[in-house]
């Protein structure tokens, strides 16, 4: 379209049409639906169609003047008033976007108000929504395609302000300081979120969506069981025409930079060189009709080929992955009348991955003969079905049940032949620097998670309120079965020690003289089947105080049910009310300035991996040993070391599982209570012209609570005669537990222990009892100024900027720990013993003080535009980690070095502080596309040559925390503390600069 003709056609729709004035009633957030919501003169007949499908609905503006239809599919709209049989001014074009309401007022002439319009192609936009109280970004699938963005969900999440990448290990993506095991994910109101360790989601290819919906703050009652943010999605669907095609994907090796191997005092300790991957991704889909205006359908189908080589860290071994399952996936609409609709969407993300494993050569490039074969199965089945329905024009309802299946299957030839070995930097290479085991799988697995969900909404108008009211229950079963690798499925760390020093084993004892480390020969085995169930009920008033301002008042009741291996109810938790309250206020009574606000609760389910590392039977048997070297053996012509194991050391440790459910009385705190995070946002809105907005907006959250294993060790009655042992509870509060009530040494009732000041036994050098110690308060707080700068997109150029100053801080991540590496949720380390996080305060993981964003779009004609994107963000803080305490003999992490004497009874300690050491470096992302745009006759298309990373830095964003591992002295001079060399080094860094060709045909 030429400049001239889309300023005749931007006028054309101005002088028909006018979002202004805005009557401020909530956006319709029921999931993957819309609303239209306005003004009128009363007794106006509203007729709305949708342009693609022909879907109509009708209603009638009230004695206010106020009308609205909700239970809208996404899409593109037309608005005809009608007074006394006869159309009131011209036709109105308008979207609906995902969870979201959009205003269309109409004075008595039918004129309009331009004040508040930006015109998008035919579609008319509020730059300000006064509809809502929330924080959002919405973006089509057509918006994104415009950006250098990859094309998964977290990339498109990342756009947003305050959302930055997990920590390196991980993955994942972390939503206002909190941890990446706090997030909830939608396709089409399935709650697609993995429920075992709540990191990671069900997802299907960029080409099935149709717009995507980024809440990162005040969201509904409707959304619960996150603490994080929520990304809800809408596939696409069928219309009234019949559409095809096809788009092809194209990452080659040629198009990627070397990754950078590295070094540590001369020596390569990483090794990246050589990694490198093929993607190959063709799409394939076809809509449209089955019955017009009835019936439509859309299908995808992905064929994929996908493969990755990578190195281990030494070079000494190579692995070729290769993955082509292909994904299929459709939508089904039936318009059984204007007013109800019956959607099913289903698709399938099922892949296998074989990775053959080979000797490698570094310096001289040489693959040697193959030494294993790894297999991981992952994805599943997933569908939902859903019935939309309008009573009336003032009470509509939406009902849907759907599944969700995640598989996890990982095994290699060698899991039966082979132990897993590992070791610290401290403890030296065996000789010729052979490999430690011969097995690169330290874990059998076999899980299969399946989520059953069914919920019902509705939503009911009342005069100047908006009724929302609804129930979610989800039904999320793992089936489970895990083991170590190798004969007697042992896995063997082996870690520095100098003589005499203690072990980190409960039943006590040091390293023999003449031995310089020990062993742990550890089995680690569950299995079972393990069901949690979940359900909430909601309700909210969205009432119109005036026509200007709105205030949302809503309260959510969740309540959460985790059985054990044996089908019993292991942790219960209900009546759990979380109360939000948000307003938005329209200051000029135009829509081009707001202020907005809101607080709110937000409560977190306890993973399904908690039921099953602790009340399914597990077996966590753990030996020690003293390290008498390494002994090289050889299997298929390849070298392997495996530890040689001298005296055993102490007992065996089956504290943390002996392979029974066991009485969990006893386990897990009686009355626990749930994690939960308070907010509170309040932002400012306002239009600079008609293209231009900004706003700025400052949260605070402060995380409640924990839920974690930890060590009672005595209680008020007994002292130290009351064991208890590894119980599930909230640190640093009361904890009731079946226990020993008389000190007989028989649990025989129920124990309350106030742990913020009791529950762990304190004892002397000669063993005698002295007391007890408390445990410390998990916290952490988010605080964050964002500011925004916006230039909508008017078929020349678009431009969003934003500024996120933030701190988050506090003693507790979240339900993971990233900088220490423990990735099981609500199972860390953090809260073992009262000394772990004693003087913990400070930077958590996931603080990035400074960050900014920038995104925008270029056309110069209409067929070629050029995209960009900037993320730059400081880095996160770098802790010391010691091991062990001044207080007692226990050796977990903690926040004290021994600095002297640390081989003696009395080691000398000194504090080094949550982020102590700094931060890692700021890291620089960009991304540049340039896309070309052509029509023949009704096909289109379209190609996009996208660089990400452009300027190839790979800064490091992860590094060794470990300063402390074991406590000892030197052995090349003793007079120094053992402290780990390799502190500090960076173990994790940014992807290498790599290209993607996307071309699509659309017909």
């Amino acid at each position: 379209m030429s400049g001239r003709a889309f300023r005749k056609a931007t006028l054309t729709m101005a002088l028909g049409a006018c979002i202004a004035s805005m009557v401020p009633m909530v956006a319709s957030a029921q999931q993957v639906n819309g609303a239209v919501v306005g003004r009128a003169s009363q007794g106006d007949q509203i007729t709305i169609t949708n342009v693609a499908t022909g879907l109509t609905r009708t209603t009638t503006a009230d004695d206010r003047g106020n009308y609205r239809i909700s239970q809208l599919p996404i899409g593109n709209y037309r608005l005809q008033a009608m007074r006394d049989g006869q159309p009131l001014g011209s036709p109105i074009d308008f979207t609906v976007s995902v969870g979201s309401a959009t205003t269309v007022n109409l004075s008595g002439e039918g004129t309009v108000d331009l004040a508040a319009v930006q015109v998008v192609g035919s579609r008319i936009v509020p730059m300000v929504d006064v509809t809502s109280t929330e924080t959002a970004l919405t973006l089509t699938a057509a918006e994104v395609d415009r950006l250098p963005v990859d094309r998964d969900l977290a990339s498109v999440a990342l756009l947003a302000p305050g959302v930055t990448k997990g920590e390196a290990s991980f993955g994942g993506i972390s939503f206002g300081g909190s941890s990446v095991a706090e997030n909830a994910f939608y396709i089409n109101g399935l709650n697609v979120t993995d429920f075992y360790n709540r990191n990671g989601f069900s997802e299907a290819p960029f080409s099935f969506y149709k717009e995507f919906q980024v809440k990162t703050g005040g969201y509904s009652v409707e959304f619960g069981r996150t603490t994080g943010g929520v990304i809800n999605t809408v596939a696409r669907s069928g219309t009234n025409e019949f559409e095809a095609g096809a788009e092809l994907v194209f990452e080659p090796r040629a198009w990627q930079s070397s990754a950078k191997d590295r070094y540590f005092n001369g020596e390569r300790y990483l090794t990246f060189s050589q990694d490198d991957y093929s993607d190959t991704k063709l799409d394939v889909w076809a809509s449209g009709p089955i019955v017009k205006d009835r019936l439509f359908f859309f299908a995808l189908y992905e064929a994929r080929d996908y493969e990755p080589t990578n190195t281990d860290d030494e070079g000494t071994q190579i692995t070729k992955n290769q993955s082509d399952d292909g994904f299929w996936g459709g939508t089904l609409d039936w318009y059984i009348t204007d007013n109800n609709i019956l959607s099913l969407m289903a698709f399938s993300d099922k892949n296998s991955n074989v990775g053959n494993v080979y000797g490698y050569e570094y310096d001289t490039d040489t693959i040697l003969p193959q030494q294993n074969t790894i297999f991981s199965d992952t994805g599943g089945d997933n569908w939902a079905l859903t019935w939309a329905s309008n009573f009336t024009p003032n009470l509509s309802m939406k009902l849907m049940y759907g599944e969700n299946n995640r598989e996890s299957f990982t095994r290699s030839q060698l899991d039966l032949e082979c132990n897993r070995v590992q070791k610290v930097s401290a403890i030296p290479n065996p000789p010729g620097n052979v490999q430690l085991g011969c097995s690169t799988n330290s874990t059998v697995f076999n899980r299969q998670d399946e989520r059953e969900q069914a919920r019902a909404d509705f939503e009911w108008a009342v005069g100047d309120h908006l009724l929302r009211f609804g129930v979610d229950h989800e039904v999320n079963t793992s089936v489970h079965d895990q083991y170590y690798a190798g004969p007697g499925a042992i896995f063997y760390n082996v870690y520095a020690g100098s003589p005499g020093s203690a072990i980190p084993n409960p039943p006590g004892g040091v390293v023999p003289p003449g031995y310089s480390g020990y062993v742990r020969a550890r089995r680690n085995e569950v299995s079972g089947t393990f069901e949690s169930t979940n359900t909430a009920f909601y309700l909210e008033d969205n009432w119109s105080i005036t026509d200007t301002f709105l205030l949302n008042i809503g309260i959510r009741n969740e309540a959460f049910d985790n059985k054990d291996g044996d089908g019993n109810t292991y942790i219960k938790m209900d009546d759990m009310w979380a109360p939000r309250l948000g307003f938005a206020w329209d200051l000029k009574g135009d829509a081009t300035t707001k202020v907005f606000g809101n607080i709110g609760r937000y409560f977190l389910p306890v993973a399904n991996v908690i039921s099953i590392k602790q009340a399914g039977g597990l077996l966590d048997e753990r030996t020690y040993y003293a390290f008498d070297g390494w002994e090289v053996r050889e299997r298929n012509g390849v070298q392997y070391a495996v530890p040689r194991l001298g005296p055993q050391i102490g007992g065996v440790d089956v504290s943390q599982g002996d392979g029974t459910v066991g009485d969990l009385r006893s386990e897990v705190d009686r009355d626990l209570d749930s994690v939960y995070q308070d907010e509170a946002i309040l932002g400012f809105q306002q239009m600079i012209d008609e293209r231009w907005s900004w706003g700025v907006r400052g949260i605070y959250r402060r995380l409640h609570n924990a839920i974690d294993d930890m060590e009672i060790s005595a209680t008020s009655q007994c002292g130290g005669d009351g064991y208890i042992g590894w119980v599930m509870a909230n640190p640093g509060e009361q904890v009731t537990v079946w226990g020993d009530t008389n000190c007989d040494g028989t649990a025989d009732g129920w124990v309350t222990v106030d742990t913020s000041r009791e529950g762990w036994a304190l004892y002397d050098d000669d063993g005698n009892y002295l007391g007890q110690r408390g445990w410390v308060k998990p916290k952490r707080t988010y605080k964050a100024l964002e500011f925004q700068l916006d230039r909508a997109w008017d078929e020349k150029w678009t431009m969003n900027a934003s500024y996120t100053w933030s701190k988050s801080e506090g003693n507790a991540e979240g339900p993971v720990n990233s900088d220490t590496n423990f990735a099981d949720t609500g199972r860390t380390e953090n809260f073992d013993d009262p000394w772990v996080n004693l003087g913990g305060n400070g930077p958590l993981a996931n603080n990035r003080e400074h960050q900014f964003k920038l995104r925008g779009t270029y056309a110069f004609n209409e067929n070629w535009q050029v995209g960009a994107t900037l993320d730059a963000s400081s880095g996160g803080p770098i802790t010391g980690f010691g091991t062990g305490n001044p207080y007692d003999a226990q050796k977990y992490h903690s926040y004290f070095i021994c600095v002297a004497a640390c081989d003696s009874a009395q080691p000398v300690y000194e504090a080094s502080p949550r982020g102590g050491y700094g931060e890692m470096p700021w890291t620089y992302d960009v991304g540049a596309s340039v896309t070309y745009l052509q029509s023949f006759g009704r096909s289109n298309l379209r190609v996009k040559f996208a660089v990400f990373n452009l300027l190839n830095q790979q800064r490091t964003v992860r590094v060794d925390q470990e300063l402390q591992p074991s406590v000892g002295m030197r052995e090349d001079d003793p007079t120094q503390p053992l402290l780990n060399e390799f502190f500090g080094v960076g173990y994790g860094f940014q992807q290498p600069r790599y290209a993607q060709l996307t071309v699509t045909v659309d017909f």
